[in-house]
């Protein structure tokens, strides 16, 4: 039985995600000044989006290529080239480079991955969700943004919460649950998550570095009304939640300290 936070989309549908929001990242860059600003991303400009996307594609390529091992080097540890041009060739080869392992590799492989599933599927999902992101941040920065896919940015909106912003606790710390349920509604799917604002605590073995603060989990429909609803389509929820909208791309209603609980968790940067 699918839990709360079960992915809504079968790998294919990644496989066909990543390949497809690559090629759009790749089209609006290409016709792009490469000192163009990217609005979600202040500090870089078109060539910046370009190449860090570049390093992260060839970086999991190379994950699933190698699995189960762990990464030898970090994404950014390519060299940069000397022109735009060469950069745009990188990203097609190194693009098809993960697409082709992903697709000779199994979903259920075991492999290598910074979030707590460690299998192949985790990069499936990941990168179809990262290509998606840039894709938008691409367009904006080339002035031509086109809609995301419903589907698609109906599970980011999913991952956000549950992986990159909260989830269950590892072994090393500890997550106090908040008082509060809010409801995330996307109007245009009719879909709705329950998410549970709280605190999180733990300080990691490995790195030594401590973790204390907000937090959220998915879970299941409690049966009681939530103490504040955020409703919007599923992609305005997800480009609010990556950062790519402000507030104004989401209605919020109910109890302002159960909101201000769900947004202290949210409220960090991701690339």
């Amino acid at each position: 039985m699918p839990t709360p936070t079960t992915p809504c989309i079968e790998y294919p549908t990644y496989l066909a995600a990543i390949r497809r929001e690559s090629a759009r990242f790749g089209e609006a860059l290409a016709t792009c000044d490469p000192t163009a600003r990217v609005p979600s991303c202040p500090d870089w400009d078109a060539a910046d989006l370009l190449w860090h996307l570049t390093n992260v594609q060839r970086f999991w390529a190379g994950i699933v290529s190698s699995r189960p091992a762990p990464p030898t080097e970090s994404p950014s540890d390519m060299p940069r080239p000397a022109t735009y041009d060469a950069m745009l060739a990188a990203f097609a080869e190194h693009s098809a480079a993960l697409v082709d392992a992903l697709a000779l590799a199994d979903p259920d492989d075991a492999a290598w991955h910074w979030a707590p599933t460690q299998t192949v599927g985790t990069s499936y999902r990941r990168q179809a969700h990262e290509a998606l992101i840039h894709r938008l941040d691409a367009e904006q920065a080339a002035g031509l943004v086109t809609p995301l896919d419903p589907e698609l940015a109906a599970d980011g909106v999913l991952e956000a919460l549950d992986v990159m912003y909260g989830g269950d606790a590892p072994d090393w710390g500890r997550i106090e649950a908040g008082p509060h349920h809010v409801r995330v509604d996307l109007t245009d799917v009719g879909r709705s998550i329950w998410a549970r604002p709280g605190l999180f605590f733990g300080t990691e073995p490995e790195s030594g570095h401590t973790y204390d603060g907000p937090h959220v989990q998915v879970v299941a429909d409690p049966g009681d009304a939530p103490a504040a609803v955020v409703a919007g389509t599923a992609a305005d929820l997800d480009a609010w939640l990556w950062r790519r909208l402000d507030d104004s791309a989401v209605t919020v209603t109910g109890d302002p300290a159960a909101y201000a609980a769900l947004h202290a968790a949210i409220d960090q940067p991701l690339d």
